[in-house]
């Protein structure tokens, strides 16, 4: 029984610190961070289609952040915020979610521990170019592709992750068509503002899921003609892109969905429920 109320204790002083003012502030600018760097990669994406050499993936995004005056402090501001969000997702997974049906609980702590993670691995990432050993995202996909690729399986694997990565796309690009990421936020009482909030998810959603949509097809095609090497991520579905017939108004127009993207979660940071 005292192990119990130990443990009991401990679970409520971890809910409460998850719940606390600065804990959540904290968290809040992680969707700020994550608006940033979707603002910069959509950017970097036009300029690509008006052919300029860029990285147009979170690499990218981050090497322009550390460029910048102050850039090392702005990318270890960028870490903590991102390690902060991730870690209140998956507190959400342990604390959240309890009235809910258990269906629908289950997939929002899926959903929550996802998100978590992909969080905890961004702030990793700032983590590594604040202390200057960021890596090229695309080559780090592609080494990463070859080395499944050989191992049992992997040719599977791969085409699997893929699968799921175009099935994720799939649905933020329904998300936005629907607007149902709405029901996450405390929309603004202004009319006008809520159109813009809504607009800016709507062509953010869609745009992010055709840039996801491409880039698990990516994986899948390079899989499937044994060439793992040019999987390369976010870069290269978006470098096919401009390859294509009127690939320099597609990759315009996916370059500026990402920035409504990031501008709608800038506003995310405001308005989410948390």
């Amino acid at each position: 029984m005292a192990i119990k109320k130990e443990l009991k204790g401990a679970a409520d002083a971890v809910e409460d610190a998850s719940n606390s003012r600065v804990f959540v502030v904290a968290a809040r600018t992680g969707f700020t961070v994550s608006g940033i760097l979707h603002v910069l990669i959509g950017i970097i994406a036009i300029q690509l289609a008006f052919g300029k050499a860029r990285e147009a993936d979170q690499g990218g995004a981050m090497g322009e952040l550390a460029a910048q005056p102050a850039g090392h402090i702005l990318l270890w501001m960028g870490a903590a915020a991102c390690a902060a969000l991730g870690l209140w997702q998956l507190s959400e997974v342990v604390f959240g979610y309890r009235n809910l049906k258990k269906k629908t609980m289950l997939q929002k702590k899926l959903s929550a521990a996802g998100q978590g993670l992909v969080f905890l691995v961004l702030a990793v990432a700032f983590a590594s170019f604040a202390a200057g050993q960021g890596k090229d995202s695309g080559e780090t996909t592609s080494d990463s592709s070859i080395q499944i690729m050989k191992a049992p399986f992997g040719p599977q694997l791969l085409i699997a992750v893929g699968v799921v990565v175009a099935v994720v796309g799939i649905v933020f690009a329904v998300r936005g068509m629907l607007a149902s990421f709405t029901k996450q936020l405390d929309m603004p009482a202004s009319k006008t503002l809520r159109m813009v909030v809504t607009i800016l998810g709507v062509v953010g959603y869609v745009a992010k899921g055709i840039a996801l949509f491409l880039v698990g097809l990516l994986f899948i095609v390079t899989t499937m003609q044994a060439s793992p090497e040019e999987s390369t991520g976010l870069d290269g579905a978006l470098k096919a892109v401009r390859e294509q017939p009127y690939g320099l108004y597609l990759l315009t127009l996916v370059g500026a969905g990402l920035i409504c993207y990031g501008f709608y979660q800038i506003a995310k940071s405001k308005f989410v429920r948390m």
